[in-house]
């Protein structure tokens, strides 16, 4: 395979700018958890309005990296870190920055849906009841637009006060990314959002990722190379902590300018 120009940190980049530019940016961005390190000097950009995928072998740092643009790490004994990840031109590590403030602008959707044990409208409302909002208005406003954004208003708009915990596995993840970008975050993290759902729920979740894109930035990390080149503009290739090649996703999957990548979307390891 011809040599490619790289990055200092070893990485091939070949990337598709996003329409709106860069939302977010990593340098040389090292975890460790005690003395164990998990991620190495990684460098990139998460293109605003983008998709972009972060895909590896078990234990590669995907999710760790995907935990850290949130810094759900932070809960973490013995976590240190060092170089940048950059949102909107801030630090997001420097001393200075609102933790909470930060996680209210990234919304999270987890492997295994997790709606409270609520009423679905309350399940949608939750984010904005934390900052206070109590207007009636505005409640109800933001249940049908995070419902329908959601692709799920037409099936519960007669079952909002039901317990979420009654909808079906599909049905709960979708309400948790209602209730994720109900309080208008600018990036929008998931962390193997289908792998607990079969195979029709999955097709809706990535429809739905379909529709968010452009309105969100979107993060998702996946196990599923298929959905990867399936849902996003820009894959990640991930192995042992480091960033072996970030890319444009068709070209990741039919091109990729590294072996190693190459050798993982074949399926000769992972």
């Amino acid at each position: 395979m011809a040599a490619e120009p790289r990055g200092s940190n070893g990485t091939v980049y070949h990337v598709k700018a996003g329409p709106d530019g860069t939302l977010l940016s990593m340098k040389d961005f090292s975890l460790w958890y005690g003395l164990a390190q998990a991620l190495f000097n990684v460098s990139m950009t998460v293109e605003k309005g983008l998709v972009t995928a972060l895909i590896g072998p078990s234990g590669c740092g995907k999710s760790t990296l995907l935990r850290a643009i949130n810094r759900m790490n932070d809960l973490i004994e013995g976590l240190k870190c060092s170089g940048k990840i950059v949102l909107d031109g801030t630090d997001i590590y420097d001393p200075s920055v609102d933790v909470i403030g930060l996680r209210k602008l990234m919304g999270m959707v987890f492997q295994k849906p997790n709606p409270f044990p609520m009423s679905i409208a309350e399940n949608v409302t939750y984010p904005l009841k934390v900052d206070g909002i109590r207007d009636k208005r505005i409640l109800k406003e933001t249940v049908e637009k995070a419902l329908k954004a959601a692709a799920l208003w037409d099936e519960v708009e007669d079952r909002l006060n039901e317990n979420a915990l009654s909808l079906s596995g599909g049905q709960q993840q979708r309400l948790c990314i209602a209730r994720a970008i109900a309080g208008e975050p600018e990036v929008l993290l998931m962390d193997e959002p289908c792998s607990a759902l079969d195979p029709v729920a999955t097709a809706k979740i990535e429809d739905l990722i379909d529709e968010l894109k452009g309105r969100y930035t979107i993060v998702i990390v996946t196990h599923n190379m298929q959905q990867a080149a399936r849902v996003s503009d820009n894959t990640a290739f991930m192995y042992l902590g480091r960033l072996i090649e970030y890319g444009e996703t068709s070209v990741i999957f039919t091109n990729p300018k590294v072996d190693k990548t190459m050798e993982y979307v074949t399926g000769r390891f992972g």
